[in-house]
C-alpha cells in the first residue's frame, strides 16, 4: 500500500566529540513542556560541535548558566537567552517560543515576566515548517485531534496536538532520519497526550469520553443512556489496561471507525500489526468485561 508520506530511509549520524565534561541529564523534576524545548535544544547542542565555553563566548551567560540550563536545574530561563542559544544553535525560534512561554506559565511566571524577558529577543511569527512538515501536518492533524480528544478537554486538546507539531517542527531532521517517520511523529503525539491526561493507579484515565459515544448519541430515551454510560465506562476502565499499541488501535479502530489502513499510516506499523492488535485487545476485554463463568469441579 502506497502511503501519503512515505518514511525516507535513515541516515547516520554521529556525534562529535568534544573535550570537557560530559552534560549531565536533564533533571528529574522538569515539566513535560519545559523539557519539549529542552530535549531538542539539547540534541542540537549536542550535535554542534560546541563546546559550552564556546556558547559562553557567544551568549550573555556564563558556562556554568548553560549547563544548568541544558540540565534544567536553576532558575526558568529568559526568553532572549534561549533565542540567543538557539540563534547559535539554528534552530527555528517560533515554535521554540512558544513552547517556552507554555512552560513558563506552567512553571507560575506572570504574563508580564513573559513579555518582560523577551523585550531584547524578538520573536517573528513569519517562520514557516519545511514543506514536507506542512504537508505531514495537513494529513495527520484531523486524526491526531480526535485521539487527543478521547484523553483531554478540547482546549487541552488542541494545546497537546499544536504542541507535537511545534516539537516535530524543532526536531524534524531527526524525524526524518528515524526509521519511520509516521512512528516518530505518532510517539511524539502520545507521548504529549499522555503527559496532560489524569493517570489512576498509573493507567490513563479517559472515563469522559463514555459521555460523548457515537452509541449515546444516537439513543433518546435517559433510561437508555444511562445505560450506555455505563457500558461505555466499563469498558474505557478495561481499555485503559491495554498496552500502548493495542490501546491506540482499539481508540482508532473502534470508537472512530477508522480504517485499517489509515491507522497503520498513521501509527507508523504493518496493517498486519494493526489487525492482530485489535485481535488481541477485543480478546483481551472480553475477558475482563464477560469472563467466563466459573465452574465447579467433579463431585462425584
Amino acid at each position: 500500500m502506497t502511503t501519503p508520506i512515505e518514511p525516507p530511509a535513515p541516515s547516520a549520524k554521529s556525534t562529535p566529540l568534544r573535550p570537557g565534561r560530559k552534560l549531565g541529564p536533564i533533571a528529574d523534576g522538569v515539566g513535560s513542556v519545559h523539557r519539549a524545548w529542552l530535549e531538542p535544544l539539547r540534541s542540537n547542542y549536542l550535535d554542534s560541535g560546541l563546546t559550552l565555553s564556546d556558547l559562553s563566548l557567544k551568549v550573555p551567560l556564563a558556562k556554568s548558566k548553560i549547563s544548568e540550563l541544558l540540565r534544567g536545574t536553576g532558575l526558568y530561563p529568559r526568553w532572549e537567552i534561549i533565542f540567543s542559544l538557539s540563534t547559535q544553535l539554528q534552530m527555528p525560534s517560533w515554535p521554540l517560543y512558544r513552547l517556552w512561554r507554555q512552560a513558563a506559565l506552567e512553571a507560575q511566571k506572570s504574563s508580564d515576566w513573559v513579555d518582560r524577558s523577551g523585550d531584547k529577543a524578538a520573536v517573528t511569527t513569519a517562520q514557516t515548517p519545511p514543506l514536507d512538515h506542512r504537508a505531514f501536518q495537513a494529513l495527520a492533524e484531523n486524526d491526531y485531534r480526535l485521539y487527543a480528544q478521547v484523553f483531554l478537554d478540547d482546549d487541552q486538546r488542541d494545546t497537546a496536538v499544536s504542541n507535537t507539531f511545534d516539537i516535530l517542527w524543532l526536531r524534524w531532521n531527526e524525524a526524518l532520519a528515524s526509521p519511520d517517520t509516521r512512528r516518530y511523529a505518532w510517539n511524539t503525539l502520545r507521548t504529549t497526550v499522555m503527559a496532560r491526561t489524569p493517570h489512576i493507579d498509573g493507567w490513563p484515565e479517559f472515563g469522559a469520553a463514555a459521555f460523548d459515544t457515537v452509541a449515546l448519541r444516537q439513543l433518546t430515551t435517559e433510561t437508555e443512556r444511562i445505560r450506555q454510560v455505563e457500558e461505555s465506562l466499563q469498558l474505557f476502565r478495561a481499555m485503559s489496561r491495554l498496552p500502548a499499541q493495542q490501546l491506540d488501535v482499539m481508540v482508532l479502530r473502534q470508537l472512530y471507525g477508522i480504517h485499517p489502513e489509515r491507522v497503520s499510516t498513521l501509527l507508523g506499523v504493518p496493517l498486519a500489526a494493526v489487525r492482530s492488535g485489535e485481535r488481541h485487545a477485543a480478546h483481551f476485554l472480553e475477558s475482563v468485561i464477560c469472563p467466563a463463568p466459573e465452574t465447579e469441579g467433579n463431585t462425584t
